[in-house]
């Protein structure tokens, strides 16, 4: 599990000329700091950067803010249909991305959104999956402590925020590791939503990168890796400083 990642790293710290040695190294022979510079200069990650960063904290802010809401609703609700409304809910969760994108894509391209952080940021708005996971936790806390709220004079919505989220902290922390590294990660859909270079996210950028090199892949290996690395260190310590959180939202989501 963790060569592939050891890999990666020795060979963002190599020269061109050790990695067209025959027999492979597995520890550099002299380190290049200087190849994360190279790459920095070798595509504008910079904004490719701010795009990633712009549309991760959108999704975040939609995502999270929108499960807690439909959360709420289907664990503590009482209205006509919320149990089938729910199903539907989780039925979203089999459907793959592949069928849903060329309807997405005509919504986006009639409401002029495409290249635009509109079509990045409003299709991923809701997660099915978010939604499921919050209503779980929800359902299991007492309604006394919002019976307790509502006699103090809280309103639901304060009642949600103040009482019930910070209570499902674990959950909502983990929810926000998944969906930040979901949207960091994300690929297929910026890279076809955006058609201008002001509008790359980093991993459209990295793998532009790569097209640019064509052909000399092998002399600027060490170039990819570590503009590969300085991708995916942000993911990495998000979830070192979350994994708690996830290993007990994991815990207390069964199915209720």
């Amino acid at each position: 599990m963790f060569f592939p990642v050891y890999w990666m790293l020795v060979t963002s710290l190599k020269t061109s000329a050790e990695l067209r040695l025959a027999v492979p190294t597995f520890w550099p022979e002299q380190f290049m700091w200087g190849n994360y510079l190279d790459a920095l200069k070798a595509a504008p990650f910079g904004r490719y950067a701010v795009n990633t960063i712009v549309q991760t904290a959108g999704i975040l802010l939609l995502q999270i803010n929108i499960a807690i809401l439909a959360a709420y609703a289907f664990a503590k609700g009482q209205f006509w249909g919320r149990d089938k409304l729910f199903i539907l809910v989780l039925a979203a969760l089999i459907v793959p991305d592949q069928v849903t994108f060329v309807p997405i894509y005509v919504m986006m391209s009639k409401l002029g959104w495409i290249d635009s952080f509109y079509a990045l940021i409003i299709p991923h708005a809701a997660s099915a999956y978010g939604i499921f996971l919050l209503r779980q936790t929800f359902k299991s806390l007492n309604n006394d402590v919002l019976e307790a709220a509502r006699v103090d004079g809280a309103n639901r919505l304060q009642s949600l925020y103040r009482i019930l989220v910070p209570m499902a902290m674990p959950t909502v922390s983990t929810l926000v590791v998944l969906s930040f590294i979901h949207s960091w990660n994300s690929y297929f859909w910026p890279l076809i939503m955006t058609n201008s270079n002001d509008m790359r996210v980093l991993t459209v950028g990295i793998a532009m990168m790569r097209d640019s090199m064509a052909g000399n892949e092998a002399l600027n290996f060490h170039l990819l890796m570590a503009a590969s690395v300085m991708i995916i260190s942000p993911i990495v310590l998000v979830f070192i400083f979350a994994q708690k959180y996830i290993v007990a939202a994991m815990a207390n989501s069964t199915f209720k």
